[in-house]
């Protein structure tokens, strides 16, 4: 029995080890996040065919660059690469706690219930504003080794992944605000230019 337990920790360390990011900012992080009126934020992204060393690389570049931003989520088009690739973690006090790696994600089902919460992104440092958002969701994607996965996600993970997920087709959080004066006020006071927004 202890064998097998010592195999199953061996095992989880090797999976855990292809994206082990220490989760601390760095003076000069990799990847530079592109902020609001950037056209890299626009573009849709691509799907990625093949999982493999270099995009196991990419994972750790975008997790370090999030990391030194103090972010808990980044999409590969935040930091100017047109791939279906985010990462998330919403533990960053606890250094044991893997990633979320999601590649190729895609949404399989929402709940008919939403929820309204504030949200904040990387790209719009600063600005902090209610969205509605289905309160649950299921997707699919494969995961950093390529492994194809299913999970159910609700509360703040579920938001974050959908937020993350909007930039893979070019959708910022500020697109979806329903408040234009609330949006209007955080933009000005953030120096970010409102004709930038593409509403929905």
């Amino acid at each position: 029995m202890a064998r097998s337990f010592a195999q199953l920790a061996l095992n989880a360390e090797k999976n855990k080890g292809s994206i082990a990011v220490a989760k601390e900012p760095i003076e000069n992080p990799p990847l530079e996040i592109h902020t609001l009126g950037n056209k890299v934020l626009r573009q849709p992204a691509k799907r990625i065919s093949k999982v493999d060393d270099s995009i196991r690389e990419l994972v750790k570049n975008m997790l370090r660059s999030m990391y030194s931003a103090k972010g808990i989520g980044l999409a590969a088009p935040q930091v100017g690469i047109d791939k279906e690739l985010l990462v998330i973690d919403l533990d960053l006090e606890n250094p044991t706690t893997p990633p979320l790696v999601l590649i190729n994600p895609k949404i399989i089902s929402t709940s008919a219930s939403l929820e309204t919460y504030e949200e904040g992104c990387l790209s719009i440092p600063g600005v902090y504003l209610d969205v509605v958002r289905p309160a649950a969701i299921k997707i699919s994607y494969r995961d950093e080794m390529g492994r194809p996965r299913k999970m159910n996600a609700d509360g703040l993970t579920g938001r974050c992944i959908q937020h993350e997920m909007d930039h893979l087709n070019g959708v910022l959080f500020v697109d979806r605000v329903t408040s234009d004066e609330d949006l209007n006020r955080e933009l000005k006071e953030h120096g970010f230019n409102r004709n930038h927004v593409n509403k929905i």
